[in-house]
């Protein structure tokens, strides 16, 4: 299985080395807020790997860190909004796989990251919803969110800035983790869909399950001695960080 597996990155042992350092770090963010190795990883692993490999290697990784951290969390999970949530995300996310055809990509990621780091910074600077949305508006948070993932792969901020704004810190954390379960596993099935569930993938996933548990496990420590309104700005600040960072990454393109 080893041979195969250093075939499988190229035959580099170093490869290997930074492979577990990036689910590492990634994961333990994910455990801390509930959200982000996605972004981290692929970011990070499509540097020395193909795309079609790190993707659904990422997808089954991020499935069963929320099974791992779901159990802790579950009785603080906002299950009535997250219905509407997952049935907004459920429509719109086919019509952001049309949209990814027919709308250029880059562009898209640039748009919202904009829009990320304009919320986000306005949530850092005391703005909340002024009351608790309605079925309809929640359900237009999981239509951008499918919307947005089907189109470009960035359909976690308006979920994220939608439950950081309305509910608790704690509540917030748990309904992301489950939301991003289902989204993942969603995700997962269109991967396969698509052929890119290989052998090569399977073994990066493999490999990876150590990492990622000791990555959740260290992140969850952290998350359980932080005060809730400083983790809650903490997540913000994150999410504006993950904002700029798409903004810097359109950029360098054009330039």
């Amino acid at each position: 299985m080893l041979n195969a597996l250093l075939a499988s990155v190229g035959g580099s042992p170093a490869v290997l080395v930074y492979v577990g350092l990036a689910m590492f770090v990634a994961f333990m963010v994910r455990g801390f807020s509930g959200f982000g190795s996605s972004l981290i990883a692929m970011s990070s692993l499509t540097l020395v790997l193909p795309p079609a490999q790190v993707i659904p290697a990422v997808f089954a990784l991020e499935i069963v860190a929320s099974i791992s951290l779901l159990p802790s969390v579950w009785r603080d999970v906002a299950w009535r909004s997250l219905t509407w949530v997952l049935a907004g995300t459920a429509v719109a996310m086919p019509v952001g796989f049309w949209v990814l055809i027919e709308a250029p990509a880059d562009l898209m990621a640039f748009v919202v990251s904009i829009a990320v780091v304009v919320a986000a910074l306005a949530m850092l600077a005391g703005w909340t919803a002024a009351q608790t949305p309605g079925p309809l508006a929640t359900f237009a948070v999981g239509c951008a969110s499918g919307l947005l993932n089907g189109a470009c792969g960035f359909g976690g901020p308006p979920a994220i800035l939608f439950y950081f704004a309305t509910v608790t810190a704690i509540v917030g954390r748990a309904t992301l983790i489950a939301f991003f379960m289902f989204i993942d596993f969603y995700a997962l099935i269109l991967a396969g869909a698509g052929g890119l569930l290989d052998g090569r993938a399977a073994l990066l996933t493999v490999f990876s399950v150590p990492c990622m548990l000791l990555g959740i496990w260290v992140g969850n420590k952290g998350f359980v001695r932080t005060d809730p309104e400083t983790f809650r700005r903490w997540v913000l600040w994150l999410v504006a960080a993950l904002g700029l960072a798409g903004i810097a990454s359109f950029v360098a393109k054009v330039i």
